[in-house]
């Protein structure tokens, strides 16, 4: 097997689904319908890349274990996700700035690897960044208008930016197939992130980001092995069941 292309498949699996699970945690409570939409189809086309990247990583594997497996049937100390996707949601403009911190990082990501030396990679990579196109474009817009909208909208979205900023630096640290991290990925997430927090009359945090945690024996936080007894819960409860 190669370790390699199998830890990034499970960093890019493994956080598109954390990502996914925690946005549909908003259906049906996001504050306006049009935000419960958008936010479901969001984490909808998330799983579905989760889909692509967890079955090719099983594929490598070679032990017979299905996207669903990897996805309900690892324990918490096993997933290779960013940190920032398992955080809690907060209010609703918490959710949509570390939708955007991952937005931005994800689409030059994604881009780099259409061009990957492995096929089945640039194939899932290509497919997904054209759902992740509308992905930043709406998160960076709603992140303009509570940034630079009613007082109270602007010291919650600092306050998101405080917390969140210090979790957005790991995502530079995730390699590619081949284990080198993509030419330009890095350059790409932080001017994207400069001109759309500027715009939203956000101040940055000073300093660069901290890596919280690397690519190898990170450790998460407290709130990953909670989601994961709400998702898995079925899977666990009645294991092999179908229906």
């Amino acid at each position: 097997m190669d370790e390699t292309l199998f830890d990034f498949l499970l960093r890019m699996g493994d956080s598109t689904l954390i990502l996914g699970h925690r946005i549909s945690e908003w259906c049906g409570h996001a504050p306006v319908l049009e935000e419960d939409i958008a936010l479901a189809n969001t984490a909808l086309d998330l799983i579905g890349q989760t889909q692509m990247w967890l079955g090719l990583a099983g594929e490598i594997e070679g032990k017979g274990r299905s996207a669903d497996d990897l996805a309900f049937l690892r324990d918490a100390w096993d997933f290779r996700n960013a940190l920032l996707v398992e955080l809690p949601n907060g209010d609703f403009g918490r959710t949509i700035l570390r939708q955007f911190l991952f937005d931005a990082w994800h689409k030059p990501m994604l881009k780099a690897l259409a061009g990957s030396d492995n096929e089945r990679v640039a194939e899932i990579a290509a497919k997904a960044v054209k759902e992740v196109d509308y992905h930043l474009e709406r998160s960076a817009n709603t992140v303009v208008a509570l940034g630079d909208g009613t007082d109270e909208s602007h010291r919650r979205m600092q306050d998101a930016l405080d917390a969140l900023w210090p979790y957005a630096g790991e995502l530079r640290t995730i390699a590619g197939p081949d284990g080198v991290i993509p030419d330009g990925v890095a350059d790409a997430h932080s001017a994207m992130m400069r001109e759309v927090l500027s715009e939203a009359t956000l101040k940055i945090p000073e300093g660069e980001f901290a890596h919280k945690g690397g690519v190898s024996g990170q450790m998460h936080t407290e709130h990953l092995g909670h989601l994961l007894t709400t998702m898995q819960w079925l899977q666990r409860a009645y294991p092999g069941a179908t229906w």
